[in-house]
C-alpha cells in the first residue's frame, strides 16, 4: 500500500540526508567511457551490477568500442557475456547497437533522449541512466529499487514507473537533482529494501510516511509532555 505524498519539507530533508551520508554517489557498474556505460546499463537489465562487472571486467580490456565488439562477434561477445542473465537477446542488441553507432553516429554514444532510445535494447530507463551519468543531465531513472522506495516513502506515490518518475522530477528541489537517481537507488538497495526494510538505521526514517516503518525499527518521535 502507497503512502500520502511527502510534504516539501519533507522532501528536503529526506535528500539533506541522503546527501550528508553520501556525499558523492555514484553508480556501482564499473565503466570508462560513455560506450562502456552505456554497455553495461545495457546489461544489466534484470541482472545485478556485480554479475555485470564481472563479465565487463573481462571483456572491456579487449574490446571497449564499437568497432572492437563488432570484431568480436556475436558468438564472442556471448563468451564473455554468458554468466549474465538473458545474455543471447543482450549480445544480439549490443550488435545492432554498435552498427548504428558506427553507422550514424560516429562512433560516438547519442546525448540525447531520442537517439538513445532508437538503439536496440535501450529504453527510457537505459537512456535516463546514461543521460544522466555519462552526460550530467538531471534525469531520473526509476528501477523497482525507486518505484517501491517512491511509493513506500510517499517521496513519489505513483502507479508506474513513468508516474513515479514524473513525481520525483516535479518535487525533487534543483540542488539535489543530478544525484538522486545514485541516492535513490543505494537507500533502496541497502537501506529500504524490500522484505525486511532496516528503518531502524535508516537516517529518513523520521521524514517517511510508511506507516509500517515502526514495525521494523524505527525511533517513534517523542510525544509533548502535557502541561501541568
Amino acid at each position: 500500500m502507497s503512502s500520502k505524498n511527502m510534504t516539501k519539507k519533507q522532501v528536503y530533508t529526506f535528500f539533506e540526508r541522503l546527501r550528508e551520508q553520501r556525499p558523492k554517489p555514484s553508480t556501482e557498474l564499473n565503466f570508462s567511457s560513455s560506450f562502456e556505460l552505456l554497455i553495461a546499463v545495457m546489461l544489466s537489465a534484470q541482472a545485478t551490477d556485480v554479475s555485470v562487472n564481472k563479465a565487463t571486467d573481462k571483456l572491456f580490456p579487449v574490446a571497449n568500442t564499437p568497432e572492437q565488439i563488432l570484431a568480436l562477434g556475436l558468438e564472442g561477445l556471448k563468451s564473455y557475456i554468458k554468466t549474465i542473465g538473458l545474455y543471447n537477446s543482450k549480445a544480439e542488441n549490443v550488435i545492432k547497437t554498435c552498427e548504428i553507432l558506427i553507422g550514424q553516429h560516429n562512433s560516438q554514444v547519442p546525448d540525447n533522449r531520442k537517439d538513445l532510445e532508437a538503439l536496440p535494447g535501450v529504453g527510457r530507463k537505459t537512456a535516463n541512466v546514461v543521460l544522466n551519468t555519462a552526460f550530467g543531465q538531471p534525469t531520473m531513472a526509476v528501477d523497482t529499487h525507486i518505484f517501491r522506495l517512491g511509493n513506500r516513502t510517499g517521496l513519489a506515490v505513483g502507479k508506474n514507473v513513468l508516474e513515479v518518475e514524473q513525481r520525483l522530477i516535479k518535487v525533487i528541489p534543483e540542488e539535489f537533482m543530478l544525484d538522486a537517481h545514485h541516492w535513490l537507488i543505494l537507500h533502496g538497495r541497502y537501506c529500504c529494501v524490500a522484505r525486511k526494510p532496516k528503518c531502524a538505521e535508516c537516517v529518513v526514517s523520521d521524514v517517511c510516511n510508511w506507516r509500517d516503518r515502526f514495525d521494523f525499527g524505527a525511533v517513534k518521535p517523542k510525544q509533548p509532555k502535557a502541561e501541568d
